[in-house]
């Protein structure tokens, strides 16, 4: 027990997310300890491990290593136009994430597997008064292997700074959908809560599993530094979605074709599409002013894409969605 429990704590991906601020410039500032607990400490560095493969007659969650604060208890299979597809939904004990919290994942579909994951919530990025939070997601899809990865909105509270760093290795014949939503901030809890967040930094990186690198994304937001909320950045909008589709070339051109560009300000959306290099997918971006529209704008991409795909639509959303 006392080796396993080593190998888990010094899993790569764990000691990437303990890292991952020690080299980034914009955190240079920020690299104090908070005075209650030290960073990544026992209860602050939380793990998860889910690897999916094909059973029988449905793909399975075969394996499943979690450490506090982040937990999963179980597949479901509640997608009746995809009964194979298990569905898994992280959970956080702690309720946010807080200063000097460093959290991991590694998610694997295997050959011929799929799998749907997403959160239990909002994931909230507490105010933080020294260091800063990280999490870094190590996302392996192997041949024919299909994944939904889709959590819930990011809300970064005053002063908080945060950096996630997403890496991807993808097989060509296979598929992700993964997305990313961030709000300006808790806007009805205080005037200073919109946008009054330190620091969002995210990375996002593929590359095929013959180590050909397909695309680099990368964004830093300071608010405090250079506003966000002016013309040719966010302009009226508060909410950004980021919604990133690899999949064979070939499913590129019949999801663009049914694929409209949207600039409504009646109605408080905008959003449009656009090819990734490297035959890679495709990119989807949305600007809104609350998450429930944006979330309607990432669904309405991500139904195309699993029709021209998979060749099935998504069920109705659950009332509590």
């Amino acid at each position: 027990m006392t080796k396993l429990r080593a190998e888990i704590a010094n899993t790569p991906t764990r000691l990437k997310a303990h890292k991952l601020g020690d080299d980034a410039p914009e955190l240079a500032n920020y690299q104090d300890e908070p005075k209650q607990m030290q960073s990544g400490a026992i209860g602050k560095s939380g793990y998860l491990k889910l690897r999916f493969a094909s059973g029988e007659y449905r793909s399975e969650l075969v394996e499943m290593e979690r450490r506090v604060p982040s937990l999963v208890q179980k597949a479901l299979y509640w997608d009746e136009f995809m009964p194979q597809l298990p569905c898994v939904t992280m959970i956080s004990t702690s309720g946010s994430l807080l200063q000097g919290d460093r959290q991991a994942l590694d998610l694997i579909v295997e050959k011929g597997a799929c799998a749907h994951v997403t959160t239990q919530s909002a994931t909230k990025v507490h105010t933080m008064e020294a260091n800063y939070a990280t999490q870094f997601q190590n996302i392996i899809v192997e041949e024919n292997g299909y994944l939904e990865y889709l959590p819930d909105p990011i809300i970064p509270h005053r002063n908080s700074r945060f950096i996630t760093d997403t890496h991807i290795t993808i097989h060509p014949s296979a598929t992700m959908i993964y997305s990313e939503i961030l709000m300006s901030g808790r806007k009805y809890h205080h005037l200073d809560e919109q946008f009054g967040f330190d620091i969002f930094s995210s990375l996002i990186r593929a590359e095929s599993s013959s180590n050909k690198a397909l695309f680099v994304e990368k964004y830093i937001l300071e608010p405090k530094k250079n506003q966000l909320n002016l013309a040719a950045v966010m302009g009226a909008f508060d909410t950004f979605g980021n919604v990133i589709l690899l999949t064979p070339k070939k499913y590129h051109s019949p999801i663009l074709e049914r694929l409209d560009a949207i600039y409504d300000l009646t109605n408080d959306i905008a959003f449009g599409a656009t090819q990734l290099p490297n035959d890679a997918g495709i990119i989807f971006k949305v600007l809104g002013i609350n998450s429930p529209k944006v979330k309607d704008a990432v669904r309405y991409f991500w139904q195309i894409a699993r029709e021209e795909i998979k060749g099935v639509s998504l069920q109705k959303p659950f009332l509590w969605r």
